[in-house]
């Protein structure tokens, strides 16, 4: 994210209780194609993918993670990618029935699954639905053809809007991404696009400034001289039409790419801003669980068939458990919450850290107009989002 960036920060929300919720993340790496600006862990496979036994090797991590922390009630399940909706109805399905027997799920936890607005995609939306998904993501990334072509997706833009018609009509609840600051695009051209976007909205947009991220064949390009990106400039005009657009139709950022109506936020994602606890299944995924032995950092193998591989031989595919220093937890905590309008509480900085934020520190990038406090939070101002990561060093230390 261009880290000019501000949220506008108006009355800050309730505070968020310290139990953040605990989420199930599983990872679903293959992809039809591999987008050119896309650095997450995706794999194009030719032949076709085994999926039962891929169910089979997610209920064995599933209950491995179910061993670390069992005493949880499942708030949200997300199942990303890669592009989770090349899978069957029937792999959701059995995937969600294995959390289900590990976990209390509750009466209203959210349950997304991210999906290619593809007609054929779109058309598996009653199967999603009937397995239990009741918010679906939809990659939509830009609503002109000549765009979604440049970023390599395999959809147009008519066959976007379809499908969020249909993802309107199936389920409870939905969501389409964007990408903004593409090249050559205009502040103009942004407005008149996000304008048409908002109209097909009902309650929630994940906006991404485009980031060259290396190892992609955009980092390629952008290295050769053949892809350019806006200026400073002109990526701060993009970044404030889309706060004053997003605003004035009552989607306000409540995150710094994530736009809502009020209460239809993403549950699962605020999981991770706020802090709690999220159980990562799948290649790639990550986690953070509390155990017997503290917090956990987890993750696992990157690559699809050595993740299956190693879960079927010793139960779980992790490449990496660590357990969190209190300094660290508090870093992270900092990290992630002050993304959020509503920012952080100090007193759960306190309970995860083992100390209290310095309260001459508070003061002083308050009094500089980086910081705002009020109702026992702490929030990022306008003025401090240029300088996120300084103001977040400023306050660790």
């Amino acid at each position: 994210m261009h880290q000019s960036s501000a949220i506008q920060v108006s009355a800050l929300p309730a505070r968020a209780p310290f139990d953040a919720g605990f989420g199930v993340y599983v990872h679903w790496p293959f992809c039809a194609s591999k987008c050119p600006y896309c650095d997450f862990n995706s794999h194009v496979r030719r032949a076709p993918v085994d999926e039962a036994r891929y169910v089979a090797a997610f209920k064995t991590e599933l209950a491995h993670r179910a061993a670390i922390a069992p005493d949880r009630t499942v708030s949200s399940i997300f199942f990303g990618g890669g592009t989770p909706s090349l899978m069957k109805g029937a792999t959701v399905g059995a995937i969600i029935d294995a959390i289900a027997g590990l976990w209390p799920v509750a009466p209203d936890a959210e349950i997304t699954l991210e999906a290619n607005p593809t007609s054929v995609e779109a058309g598996r939306f009653r199967d999603y639905r009937a397995a239990g998904v009741n918010r679906v993501s939809l990659g939509v990334q830009a609503l002109n053809d000549p765009d979604l072509k440049r970023l390599g997706r395999l959809h147009s833009a008519g066959e976007a809007l379809a499908a969020v018609r249909v993802a309107g009509e199936i389920f409870e609840r939905y969501s389409f991404d964007l990408i903004y600051a593409r090249p050559h695009q205009t502040a103009e051209a942004w407005r008149a696009e996000l304008e048409q976007a908002i109209a097909h909205a009902v309650e929630h947009l994940s906006l991404y400034q485009l980031t060259i991220e290396p190892g992609t064949w955009f980092d390629r390009l952008y290295r050769a001289g053949k892809l350019t990106t806006p200026d400073e400039d002109l990526a701060r005009a993009l970044w404030d039409v889309t706060q004053e657009v997003c605003d004035r139709h009552g989607m306000p950022a409540y995150e710094v790419s994530n736009h809502a109506r009020p209460g239809a936020e993403s549950r699962h994602n605020l999981v991770y801003w706020r802090y709690g606890e999220y159980a990562g299944v799948g290649p790639g995924a990550h986690g953070r669980l509390v155990g017997a032995d503290g917090r956990l950092a987890m993750a696992t193998e990157l690559a699809p068939e050595k993740w299956l591989e190693q879960v079927e031989r010793q139960g779980h595919g992790l490449t990496e458990t660590e357990r969190l220093t209190p300094e660290a937890q508090g870093d992270e905590y900092l990290v992630m919450g002050l993304r959020l309008a509503e920012g952080i509480v100090p007193a759960r900085y306190a309970a995860l850290a083992g100390r209290s934020l310095d309260a001459g520190r508070i003061r002083d990038l308050t009094e500089h107009g980086l910081l705002r406090a009020e109702g026992g939070r702490l929030a990022i101002t306008p003025a401090g989002f240029p300088v996120l990561n300084a103001v977040i060093s400023q306050l660790a230390a």
